[in-house]
């Protein structure tokens, strides 16, 4: 009899805590369903970008070309956080460097993949304390002065092995071409985002 009564009290309550714990599993399943699906749109988004969008900004540097392929991978940082941006900046630069950016090898991918990384990392970073329009600006912000100063690191140990060029070719033109045209990609592609990204994640990424 005790059993019996037992099993009447705590059945109703497993059923209840099953039903909850089957309905929050369908959730982040979905959840996650729609991550990955927006994540690879992204993706696909930032290689379409590079394929219409690409020129040169110095004409005494021509293989440094502007491309706005770093909204996507923005939008999807500020979305998902600073792991997701790395990932990614390594599943695009992967893509465009078999495809629309081949010519490059594997120079264009590791340098793609450090720059890209160094402006969503650090943005993503800081945004993700602060989420707020204000955060936002301080976040791109920063992370295009991490891209600009760090690149010109990145280029003074790279681009003289790939290139074919004394290292003091190179350090000529840090300050002249690299940081400029560095600066320059990425405050453009930050402000782009910073304009697009509320828009794009009410009616996208957040949309239920």
């Amino acid at each position: 009899m005790e059993e019996d009564k037992f099993y009447c009290i705590f059945t109703p309550w497993v059923s209840y805590t099953q039903g909850n714990f089957y309905e929050v599993s369908g959730i982040m399943k979905h959840e996650n369903i729609r991550k990955l699906t927006v994540t690879a749109m992204l993706v696909a988004v930032s290689v379409v970008l590079v394929w219409l969008v690409h020129f040169p900004l110095f004409p005494t540097a021509a293989f440094l070309e502007y491309d706005p392929a770093d909204i996507p991978i923005l939008i999807g940082t500020f979305a998902y956080g600073p792991v997701a941006g790395i990932l990614l900046t390594i599943a695009a630069s992967a893509i465009q460097a078999l495809t629309v950016s081949a010519q490059s090898g594997l120079y264009g991918f590791l340098m793609h993949i450090i720059s890209t990384s160094l402006l969503a990392v650090t943005a993503g970073i800081i945004y993700r304390f602060n989420h707020t329009r204000i955060g936002a600006a301080i976040a791109l912000t920063c992370g295009t002065l991490a891209m600009g100063f760090g690149m010109m690191l990145a280029n003074h140990f790279i681009t003289p092995v790939f290139m074919g060029v004394p290292v003091s070719v190179v350090d000529d033109m840090l300050l002249t071409v690299f940081l400029p045209f560095n600066l320059i990609k990425a405050g453009f592609n930050a402000l782009i985002t910073f304009l697009v990204y509320k828009p794009v994640s009410n009616h996208l990424i957040r949309k239920n």
